[in-house]
């Protein structure tokens, strides 16, 4: 049901209300932050809406007739529960604006995120944060759905329906046991011998994954070879890579560590470009306010220009 025109205009009510207060319009249009012309015109208009006289002007100051009177009484309810619904909806955006859902890459999730929400209390105070770390493909669905706030892929796509901001570089590093041959080749290794190695991957719809496998396509029209296994975490992969299960293709991020200690040994490979771009999404056409703004700006600021320095 629509809301009937002679009670639309709640500012003017309001006015009205503050004339039968203070029992002056010129004092009831400064506490209304307008001039007495334009609080005059606006009881006009409401005179003209009701079709009664609402307000009886006199030098000594403005009253109520016995129609605005009655009218005024009526009205303070509606003005009352005005007052509790904006209240009610200021209250909602609060904790709306104090709650941060992140969806985020394996990847980004396990190395970059947790310096990012160290970061965050400093600059968005009382922000409580859920964190689903997932596959690229299912960050986007849950950014899409509005299960999450704003997300963070690796993927080579940038998904559609979204808007998205950069925020890093990373390089793939193809990576092996110390003591598997293709350590010891100093010269490197081709795209083709890559291809061809079944590899410790993750699952298909795994960002890292989809990258490598448009990287070899676009570069050297070359497919990968089946999965030698398929494991659901970055550590897992490390691991088995360690304990020379076989060859994985890892971000330099999550590798950095385990070559410093000598654990695995990243292999180069000729005229292979694996460096592949972070990105930030959100539902396309919303504004970003409170921690979800806080945390896009400490990651553009935090994370270098080329993340990781792993060997390709």
């Amino acid at each position: 049901m629509a809301l009937p025109s002679r009670v639309s205009d709640l500012v003017s009510i309001e006015l009205l209300l503050t004339v039968a207060r203070l029992g002056s319009l010129g004092r009831a249009a400064a506490e209304h932050g307008m001039s007495q012309p334009a609080a005059s015109a606006r009881i006009r208009q409401l005179e003209a809406q009701v079709g009664l006289p609402l307000i009886e002007r006199s030098p000594r100051g403005s009253r109520l007739t016995p129609e605005g009177a009655l009218v005024a009484g009526w009205a303070q309810p509606a003005v009352d529960a005005a007052a509790a619904l904006d209240a009610g909806i200021a209250a909602l955006r609060a904790r709306q604006e104090s709650r941060l859902r992140v969806a985020a890459s394996l990847t980004v999730a396990e190395y970059l995120l947790p310096g990012w929400l160290t970061a965050l209390p400093s600059v968005s105070h009382g922000a409580a944060v859920a964190l689903t770390a997932v596959n690229s493909a299912e960050v986007a669905a849950a950014v899409r759905s509005g299960a999450a706030d704003i997300g963070f892929i690796e993927g080579p796509d940038v998904p559609a329906g979204l808007s998205t901001a950069v925020v890093g570089r990373d390089t793939l590093t193809v990576t092996v046991a110390p003591h598997h041959p293709w350590c010891r080749r100093r010269a490197g290794i081709t795209a083709r011998e890559v291809a061809d190695a079944p590899l410790v991957a993750r699952e298909a719809a795994s960002g890292t994954r989809r990258f490598l496998e448009l990287a070899m396509r676009q570069q050297f029209g070359l497919e990968l070879a089946p999965p030698l296994a398929e494991l659901s975490s970055t550590t897992a992969i490390k691991a088995a890579v360690a304990a020379g299960v076989g060859p994985a293709v890892l971000s330099s991020l999550a590798v950095a560590g385990d070559l410093a200690a000598g654990t695995v040994c990243a292999v180069h490979v000729r005229g292979l470009d694996l460096s592949r771009t972070l990105r930030a999404i959100w539902p396309a056409g919303r504004r970003l306010a409170g921690p979800t703004r806080a945390i896009l700006a400490i990651a553009t600021r935090l994370l270098p220009a080329k993340a990781g320095h792993g060997e390709v």
